[in-house]
């Protein structure tokens, strides 16, 4: 019980902190922003690598663009929601519009960059060795079944807003989690 307070505590510690960076960065603060973007550049560069993957600095380039639109925004940010879930919402955002700028460019359909750059699973247990397995197959995918699975799977997003975003049909969105999940079955050495 005092274990799931004090972690409610630091999550409410985290939010007050975030909230009061941004209305200083908003003002102008670039030291506040710095800090905002020391929390929160791991998230907001993992989730553009899940959806986009790690195509030499790509990635990289995407997530320092959603936060310079972060700075951009952030005097008219109303702080309706957390910070962190907006800066999460913007990352997100700016891999679909790069997603989308890659449907008439040249397709990626293998990414061993992705692979590289997640490293070798450490001594830590088996726990951590799944994860990066999973990580690394999630890597493997095509580019716009891994982009389904993650907003499906990971985002929380239903099937009618990825293929508003994607600009694809339902029936594709689901057509494409459906080859996703297949083919991390496949990877991963899962039984259907």
């Amino acid at each position: 019980m005092i274990e799931s307070l004090a972690e409610t505590n630091a999550a409410d510690d985290g939010a007050a902190l975030d909230t009061a960076l941004a209305r200083a960065a908003a003002g102008g603060d670039a030291k506040a922003f710095e800090a905002l973007y020391r929390r929160h550049a791991g998230r907001v560069h993992g989730v553009i690598v899940r959806l986009v993957g790690s195509h030499g600095v790509r990635a990289e380039d995407l997530a320092q663009e959603a936060f310079v639109r972060a700075w951009q925004a952030l005097p008219g940010f109303r702080f309706e929601s957390a910070v962190g879930t907006w800066l999460h919402r913007l990352a997100v955002n700016t891999a679909l519009m790069e997603l989308r700028s890659r449907r008439n460019g040249p397709r990626f359909d293998d990414d061993d960059e992705a692979l590289d750059s997640l490293g070798l699973a450490d001594s830590a247990g088996h726990g951590t060795a799944l994860s990066m397995d999973l990580e690394r197959a999630v890597a493997t995918l095509p580019p716009r079944a891994r982009a389904v699975l993650v907003l499906y799977d990971v985002e929380g997003f239903k099937h009618e807003e990825i293929a508003a975003e994607l600009g694809m049909a339902v029936g594709s969105s689901k057509a494409q989690l459906h080859r996703a999940r297949q083919l991390l079955r496949e990877r991963l050495g899962v039984a259907a």
